[in-house]
């Protein structure tokens, strides 16, 4: 499988609790903890993830 190349949030702030998200490899999203990134890894579809940051922007509590 491809590296992946994760990145933090421009919103995160230096106390180093924060989410990675590389989305470089097609078709799926990749999700790990920042203070353990040799650990382990979510990996979503790409529309899973598209899907779930719409409903953060959105508020909608009713979706999928």
């Amino acid at each position: 499988m491809s590296t992946f190349r994760f990145y933090k949030s421009s919103y995160s702030g230096s106390q180093g609790e924060c989410v990675e998200v590389a989305r470089n490899v097609p078709l799926v999203t990749a999700i790990r903890d920042s203070k353990d990134p040799a650990g382990p890894r979510l990996i979503v579809g790409a529309g899973t993830w598209a899907s779930f940051i719409e409903t953060l922007k959105t508020g909608d509590s009713a979706a999928p």
